[in-house]
């Protein structure tokens, strides 16, 4: 009632939330609303379990309000996610031959999206805590001992939700998706089932190829856990794995909104952008990783490679190629890194001069922008690559390239 315009709270709407279309505030400001309909839940089960936690949900919007406001980012440390320990979509997304890249492999996305944190009160959290350096199918031979009971196992452990969802996931890393989903099943249809449950199931149905299903699921995390970036994080890559580029796109800009180190949802941006033919919003979602990232460098190479060959050569101009050739002088490449971006820039710059139908002025990496200029240089950098190369068959290959694309000459 204090947020907006409520008429009719004590009669219409006396046990329920007005239609979001008709409120403009719960239209545009989502994650308020998945706060407004927990809080307001006819089943009492399913609402906020104390003030403290709907307190905590209630922060996470309000920087998630702000930030998406002013643009200014409000990371905070999850209590119930782990951090972002490992991005998605990152190693081998833009591979600089100017298809759209796809989405990531679910299998990636299962393996590195935030961990629900361990409940340290939970009577498993100790022997949990033993089995963090076994491999996968050593963690899920001890996951299922331990959840069956087997002598030696205390009974709360054998009992305890937190070991039946770290068997769940087990299964699901080692690929035994019904066994899984066994588990799962039996943990939703007791008492202990929360937003975790949700959240097990929505990994389950990622790594078995169903992105509506593992959408479904998220959402439903997204419902318990309104301010919480990692929920919105999985609901995006969800969504784009279903094909739904427009919702991923907007739970990719939230989450980097507010928490800018989370690098997947950049790179998830990135990709959706790329695919809707945005060529700019790409590269701007990618600059938007931050230089104390670990993956800063790849962000920016991946930059290069979209604004040069993103697009047919006829569409990328001499401007887009100069943009490139900035960003490129400006990092710390080692010598086959900086070589191979080298020779993607001169190639992008001779297909450009091809289109416009002579030369395009100035210069492009040290290079005059013209046809014969640009083939002295790419010359000169297949030499240089064909130097480091440690294959004598690549060797032989960046010579001939080296030939053929030198200019006719006398000598």
């Amino acid at each position: 009632m204090l947020t907006f315009d409520f008429p009719g709270y004590q009669g219409r709407y006396a046990g329920s939330l007005p239609d979001p279309a008709t409120v403009p505030l719960l239209a545009g400001q989502e994650s308020f609303l998945r706060v407004l309909r927990r809080a307001t839940d006819p089943d009492p089960d399913r609402r906020f379990a104390s003030a403290s936690d709907m307190a905590d949900q209630l922060t996470g919007v309000l920087r998630e309000v702000l930030s998406a406001a002013d643009g200014k980012p409000r990371p905070a440390f999850s209590a119930l996610f782990s951090p972002e320990l490992r991005a998605i979509g990152v190693d081998g997304t833009f591979a600089g031959d100017g298809a759209t890249p796809s989405a990531p492999d679910p299998a990636e996305i299962v393996g590195r999206l935030p961990v629900p944190q361990v409940d340290p009160a939970d009577p498993a959290a100790g022997y949990l805590a033993t089995l963090s350096t076994l491999d996968p199918a050593q963690r899920d031979e001890a996951l299922t001992a331990a959840a069956a009971g087997r002598p030696g196992i205390p009974a709360e452990v054998a009992e305890s939700a937190e070991t039946r969802l770290a068997l769940a996931r087990a299964r699901i890393v080692t690929g035994d998706l019904a066994g899984a989903e066994k588990v799962l099943a039996d943990l939703a249809t007791s008492d202990q089932a929360d937003w975790r449950t949700a959240w097990h199931y929505g990994l389950r149905h990622l790594a078995a190829g169903m992105p509506g299903d593992a959408r479904t699921a998220f959402d439903a995390v997204c419902d318990a856990l309104p301010g919480e970036l990692a929920a919105k994080l999985a609901l995006g890559l969800a969504a784009e794995a279903a094909g739904d580029l427009a919702a991923a796109q907007r739970y990719f800009r939230l989450v980097l909104a507010v928490d800018p180190s989370y690098v997947s949802a950049a790179f998830g941006l990135a990709r959706a952008r790329l695919a809707d033919g945005d060529t700019a919003g790409a590269i701007g979602a990618l600059a938007a990783v931050p230089d104390t990232s670990s993956h800063h460098l790849a962000a920016q190479v991946a930059a290069v490679r979209i604004q040069v060959s993103s697009r047919p050569p006829a569409r990328v101009s001499p401007d887009d190629l100069r943009q490139a050739s900035g960003r490129l002088t400006q990092l710390e490449l080692d010598a086959i890194q900086l070589e191979l971006l080298t020779a993607e820039v001169l190639r992008a710059g001779l297909e450009c001069v091809a289109a416009a139908g002579g030369a395009a002025g100035g210069q492009l990496l040290g290079c005059e922008f013209t046809e014969r200029a640009l083939r002295f240089g790419l010359e000169r950098s297949y030499r240089a690559q064909a130097r480091q190369a440690r294959d004598p068959r690549r060797r032989i290959e960046l010579v001939d390239l080296a030939n053929h694309i030198r200019p006719g000459t006398w000598s």
